[in-house]
């Protein structure tokens, strides 16, 4: 009865040691469900306003005439107003973006600055009741572009963000954003 009782115990210890009553979210799960719900790598863009007289001094002030990606129209005639004054060189064609036709019609080009790319989850939070979790991961740039000079970002830098997630019935979910 004893050796009985004994397998008996065993036998519960055992399965609950292997049962997977863990339903904690770990840094791998995360870092694909965060993969597959999200654009990384996200192209970084911005506008160039080739009409703007102000932005034209951004530019040079920038260095980008200089570096040779483009050229800037110092005078303007009246029959040329309305016309771009920042006239892009082949130079600058690896980092030109597909631009729609609103924009082009007001001189508007959208240029890249950089990738962000997903670098690793740095941590977990879990709820107390276990169905919930916030995850910490960071960010970098990579690809920055000589454009990137137009912008106050330090493209250098990590960037820390933040993702929700929710555990249903078939598994964890990363929780959308509202606006999204």
């Amino acid at each position: 009865m004893k050796n009985v009782l004994f397998a008996f115990f065993a036998a519960c210890i055992l399965m609950t040691a292997c049962s997977n009553d863990n339903k904690d979210l770990s840094r791998d799960e995360a870092m694909n469900l965060i993969k597959q719900e999200t654009a990384y790598p996200k192209v970084v863009d911005y506008d160039l306003f080739c009409g703007d007289p102000e932005f034209a001094k951004k530019v040079l002030d920038a260095g980008l005439e200089k570096r040779g990606l483009l050229t800037v129209q110092r005078t303007q005639k009246l029959s040329d107003v309305g016309k771009p004054i920042i006239q892009l060189s082949g130079k600058a064609e690896p980092y030109l973006l597909p631009t729609p036709e609103k924009d082009k019609s007001i001189n508007v080009q959208k240029v890249k600055l950089a990738e962000e790319e997903l670098k690793e989850v740095t941590g977990i939070k879990m709820t107390e009741d276990g169905k919930g979790a916030v995850a910490e991961y960071t960010t970098t740039y990579k690809s920055v572009t000589p454009f990137s000079a137009l912008v106050n970002t330090d493209f250098q830098k990590e960037n820390i963000h933040q993702a929700n997630f929710a555990l249903y019935d078939d598994g964890w979910r990363l929780e959308k954003k509202q606006g999204m």
